[in-house]
């Protein structure tokens, strides 16, 4: 199966429920971030998840270690496969949600994912806010920690996938910021390209608006899985 995770990055479930039927067995899974789990609730989650294909619940949680447990059993409860929370929120509520999520998946095979660095800060901001290591040190001192408090993986930006597997090899890369060769970079900083993203270490990729604001969604990943397979990264 190739490494694509499509980000359902819109306000209406019906129209995130209708492109993942479209999409399912073609991509790898689906996420469902904060933006549809806001307008919809936790039962978008269930529904993306009831198609059958691998769902990341993108919430980011970062809160007291209990909160992040308890947070994480529900989201497990409704289906998901992964779950972000901040790797800057510590060792231990990365270990709180994955006991959370664990305790609610009830055997299912799931997996915490730490967010190290948005993609769309870069490392001017970084140093805004108070942070005095550079952009690369701090994904790899955060997927240390990640690796340590047992995640799954982490979500990083396709620059820095090769620091985390250097760092942290038994980690999943995960990689937001995907833009196609023609693609606009929208709000996001750190980007790249499907095949320089599995080049440099990611292992899976989530492709948003390039996917969903496509006039032909599936023909869409279909060309992205031909670039890659010409290029032999899959």
């Amino acid at each position: 199966m190739n490494p694509i995770l499509v980000a359902l990055d819109m306000p209406d479930v019906d129209a995130a429920e209708d492109l993942a039927r479209k999409l399912a067995g073609t991509v790898r899974g689906f996420k469902v971030g904060l933006e549809l789990m806001m307008a919809e609730g936790p039962a978008a989650l269930e529904r993306i998840a009831s198609l059958g294909s691998p769902v990341f619940a993108d919430v980011k949680l970062a809160d007291i270690p209990n909160t992040v447990h308890e947070a994480s059993m529900q989201l497990a409860k409704h289906g998901a496969r992964w779950v972000t929370v901040h790797a800057a929120g510590g060792g231990e509520m990365i270990s709180a949600a994955v006991a959370g999520l664990d305790h609610g998946a009830e055997g299912r095979d799931v997996g915490v994912l730490a967010v190290t660095v948005l993609t769309s800060l870069d490392s001017d901001d970084l140093q805004t806010t108070g942070i005095t290591r550079s952009l690369d040190e701090q994904v790899e001192a955060l997927s240390v920690l990640a690796s340590l408090h047992g995640a799954e993986g982490v979500v990083c930006s396709p620059r820095e996938a090769s620091i985390v597997k250097a760092a942290a090899p038994d980690l999943l890369a995960v990689t937001p910021g995907i833009r196609l060769a023609a693609g606009d970079h929208h709000d996001q900083k750190r980007v790249s390209t499907p095949a320089a993203a599995l080049g440099n270490g990611a292992d899976l990729l989530v492709i948003g608006r390039a996917i969903t604001k496509s006039p032909d969604p599936l023909r869409t990943v279909e060309e992205i899985v031909a670039v890659l397979q010409s290029e032999s990264s899959i």
